[in-house]
């Protein structure tokens, strides 16, 4: 059976590249990264003005009978969005809530968004109280950082996502790194360093390529592979000196550069055990042929074939497993998602680093892949009962997400711009648009709000039909401020070539 993608199956004709009517600047035109055409429609789309409910009247979303639970979504990119379409499919899911959320997810039937600061947790907890949240999900890391898992635990309000102590797993690249050297888990060779002078001696004596880290969370940008001395000396004076990622820089980790193919792999985790879910592949530069800067992701796709079966059950068994044994071990025992990113060369993998949630892009492949019950799966794990539950399902098809970025991204770039033609690419077939970075403005239009702004996700009976119709979605779209990478999957579809 295929993924249950929820939209019209349209026929029409194939959508032609998208013109490059407006080049992106200067620094991202030396990474060749491809604009969105920019000519816009001759008679302009009616668009439609979002609004949330305000009832607080059950949702009812599967058969009479079912226990139903009300979900409240922490986060808004594009990432929540995938989630949130996803848990509101479920049988057993109630009122589905969302805070911040986006325009997108505003416009998802059965999901209420609401204002509730999430960094102030007396407010996310009184909200859950008052609207009979039996499941908050975290989207992000920054708020599982930050400790609202542990003040939700404080008012047994289950949560999917680890205690403060628990996301120390990424909120910390030192103590993870030395987690993983203690109890054996395969990794790259390392050193942590609070003196600047002594990581760049450090540096000069292993010599290049390697990688220096924040120690800190750095929205995804805190890693720089330097392929030469310079670029290594001069990221150690961006990030203790320079204070170019604030404190997260204060320490860093400096690490063996590993080669081979990275992936991503995921396992739902809780009462000590872990389910595997399924891999995916991102494309992290932000140009084409993997060229510039280092972005949070510019596309992704899922199954990955480097992840063979027999390669998720060595990663389960010497990564995974052993990860969640060491944490509890530590006494900070893990609840949540681990997002494991893998190098993988030959029959070899090595950790690259360990997430505490979702991953974006990633997320949203696997979302349109999952035909299991997502709320049961997420509240089997925030209260300890996974074990003996039902094995996954998930669809046969090949999903791809390519991420649709504003001009400038990674660095600065406009916000307030209209975009046209989302309903024309969520009507074509296997299509979905989610939403990352996007607001209303106040004529009800759809406005960017974000560095990554949307994800065109697509299913295929292959890498090369997910493709297809993924950049025709993209194609859709009118948005002069935006750019796409258009070799998304490239190493996939090269694979499915080689086997003709």
């Amino acid at each position: 059976p295929r993924a249950s993608v929820i939209m019209p199956q349209t026929l029409r004709a194939p959508v032609t590249a998208a013109a490059r009517a407006r080049a992106p600047d200067a620094t991202l035109r030396r990474s060749r990264v491809t604009p969105l055409r920019a000519n816009a429609r001759a008679a302009k789309r009616r668009v439609l003005v979002i609004f949330a409910a305000a009832s607080s009247a059950p949702i009812v979303a599967a058969a009479s009978g079912d226990a139903k639970t009300n979900v409240l979504v922490v986060g808004g990119g594009g990432r929540e969005h995938s989630l949130c379409w996803r848990l509101r499919q479920s049988p057993t899911c109630g009122n589905l809530f969302c805070t911040p959320g986006n325009a997108g997810i505003a416009s998802e039937d059965g999901v209420e968004v609401v204002r509730v600061n999430e960094s102030d947790h007396a407010a996310v907890v009184k909200f859950c109280e008052e609207k009979g949240v039996g499941l908050v999900v975290v989207g992000p890391e920054a708020p599982l950082v930050d400790g609202l898992a542990d003040s939700l635990a404080a008012a047994k309000i289950p949560c999917f996502g680890p205690s403060k102590s628990a996301a120390r797993l990424e909120g910390s690249k030192g103590f993870l790194k030395d987690l993983l050297k203690k109890y054996d888990i395969p990794t790259a060779k390392y050193e942590r360093f609070t003196d600047p002078e002594k990581a760049k001696a450090y540096i000069k004596s292993e010599g290049a390529p390697i990688v220096v880290k924040t120690d800190g969370l750095a929205a995804g940008k805190g890693v720089i592979v330097a392929m030469d001395l310079d670029t290594a000396l001069a990221a150690v004076d961006d990030m203790m000196l320079n204070a170019a990622f604030g404190a997260a820089g204060d320490e860093i980790v400096v690490e063996e550069f590993l080669t081979g193919e990275e992936a991503s792999f995921f396992a739902v985790v809780g009462g000590g055990v872990a389910v595997p879910l399924v891999g995916a592949q991102d494309h992290k530069r932000v140009g084409e042929g993997d060229t510039g800067l280092n972005t949070g992701g510019m596309g992704a796709y899922s199954p990955a074939p480097v992840l063979t079966p027999e390669m998720e059950a060595k990663v389960m068994k010497t990564i995974v497993q052993p990860t969640v044994d060491g944490m509890a071990a530590e006494g900070c025992p893990f609840t949540g998602v681990i997002f494991a990113g893998l190098m993988i060369e030959g029959d070899d993998v090595k950790l690259l680093e360990h997430n505490v949630r979702f991953g974006d892009p990633e997320c949203q492949c696997l979302m349109v892949r999952m035909k299991s019950d997502l709320v049961e799966l997420l509240s089997r794990a925030a209260t300890g009962a996974l074990d003996g539950s039902e094995k996954l399902e998930w669809s046969d098809d090949v999903a791809m997400n390519v991420v649709v970025a504003a001009n400038g991204y990674p660095g600065s770039y406009a916000k307030g711009e209209v975009i046209e033609g989302l309903d024309d690419a969520d009507a074509l077939p296997g299509v979905k648009v989610f939403h990352a970075g996007t607001a209303s403005n106040a004529d009800g239009e759809i406005v960017s709000a974000g560095g990554r702004v949307l994800g065109v996700v697509a299913v295929g009976d292959d890498i090369a039909e997910a493709a297809k119709r993924a950049y025709d979605g993209v194609d859709a779209i009118v948005w002069p401020g935006g750019f796409v990478r258009r070799d998304i999957g490239w190493r996939a579809i090269a694979r499915d070539e080689k086997k003709k």
